[in-house]
């Protein structure tokens, strides 16, 4: 991804409260999952006039991982699916609600096919990182996805990943 070198950089990211659901077990490069996730999330949520299929750039969608691969047994990892809600929206069922804090996080930008994920990810914390002055900081790690028809229309997305950082 050495193109993609200079998409990266930190930024002060607001408070965020998401609207989510859920899943336990392996992910890695199953498309459909996401995609059954998202259609669930969607259903729960344009209903409650949260997203708008009609004004998809009007929603911020989000995928938290909340385990490292590397280290967590595939079928113990968590991801969470969400979108960005009001802070007083209440959930029910199948939908919980998390915030994401406010501060500092390493930002990647990319437009990637279902393949790329494992590279993007591999340039933030494997390149990116190391160079950049700053070290992973608590809090959650996740991706936002951002309306891209170009991107769509390749048959890819146009993804942030987002890692909240420190100073070294």
């Amino acid at each position: 991804m050495k193109s993609l070198q200079g998409e990266a950089a930190v930024n002060a990211l607001e408070k965020m409260t998401v609207a989510y659901v859920r899943h336990i077990g392996p992910y890695a490069g199953d498309e459909k999952l996401f995609e059954r996730l998202f259609e669930k999330l969607y259903a729960w949520a344009v209903p409650r006039g949260l997203t708008d299929p009609g004004k998809p750039e009007d929603t911020v969608s989000i995928v938290i991982y909340h385990d490292d691969p590397c280290i967590t047994e595939p079928e113990k990892l968590r991801i969470s699916v969400g979108i960005v809600v009001p802070p007083d929206t209440e959930t029910s069922g199948e939908v919980g609600k998390l915030d994401i804090p406010a501060g500092k996080y390493a930002m990647g930008r990319f437009i990637l096919s279902g393949q790329e994920y494992g590279e993007a990810w591999q340039y933030m914390c494997g390149v990116w990182m190391p160079g950049s002055g700053y070290q992973p900081d608590e809090g959650y790690t996740f991706e936002m996805y951002r309306e891209n028809k170009d991107a769509q229309g390749a048959g890819k997305c146009d993804v942030s990943i987002c890692i909240p950082v420190k100073p070294l």
